[in-house]
C-alpha cells in the first residue's frame, strides 16, 4: 500500500473543496457521501474506493483520473501538462467553468498537435483509434 498516498489526497480534495467555495456538508452531499466519511478521507484516516472518488470528483467538477493519479490508483499518463492542469484547477481567482474551458482548449491543441505528429508506431487504424481520449465532459 506504499502506493497509496492518502494524506496528499486527502489535502488535494480539501483544496479543491474550498477553491470550488463547499462546505464540508456541502461536497459529502453533492458527491452521495456522508459527511463524517468526507471528513475522514480529507484527514486522510480512510482510503475510499474508485467509485466514491469518482463521485467526489463529479461535484467538484475535476477529472476523476486526476483523483486516481492523487490517490496512487492510476499512473500518470503524462507528466507533461500535469502541472498545468494542477495549477488551472487550483487557481482561486477563475471560476469552475473557466477552469474547464481552459483544460478543453489546452486538450484540443495536445490532440491537434498528436494528429500532426509522426506516429513512433505503425497504427493499425487510420482514425486514430489507438489514441486514448481522456476529456469528458460531465454536468
Amino acid at each position: 500500500m506504499a502506493s497509496l498516498n492518502v494524506g496528499s489526497l486527502g489535502e488535494y480534495i480539501r483544496e479543491q473543496r474550498r477553491n470550488a467555495q463547499y462546505s464540508l456538508r456541502q461536497l459529502a452531499e453533492a458527491a452521495g457521501v456522508s459527511n463524517p466519511y468526507l471528513s475522514q478521507i480529507e484527514r486522510g484516516l480512510r482510503k475510499p474506493s474508485a467509485e466514491i472518488l469518482q463521485q467526489i470528483a463529479k461535484a467538484l467538477r475535476i477529472s476523476a483520473e486526476t483523483l486516481y493519479v492523487q490517490a496512487g490508483i492510476l499512473e500518470e499518463r503524462r507528466n507533461e501538462g500535469h502541472e498545468l492542469r494542477a495549477s488551472i484547477l487550483a487557481d482561486p481567482l477563475i471560476t469552475e467553468r473557466q477552469k474547464q474551458a481552459l483544460l478543453a482548449v489546452y486538450d484540443a491543441f495536445l490532440k491537434e498537435n498528436a494528429a500532426s505528429a509522426p506516429d513512433p508506431a505503425p497504427s493499425p487504424t487510420a482514425d486514430g483509434a489507438a489514441t486514448q481520449h481522456t476529456h469528458r465532459e460531465d454536468r
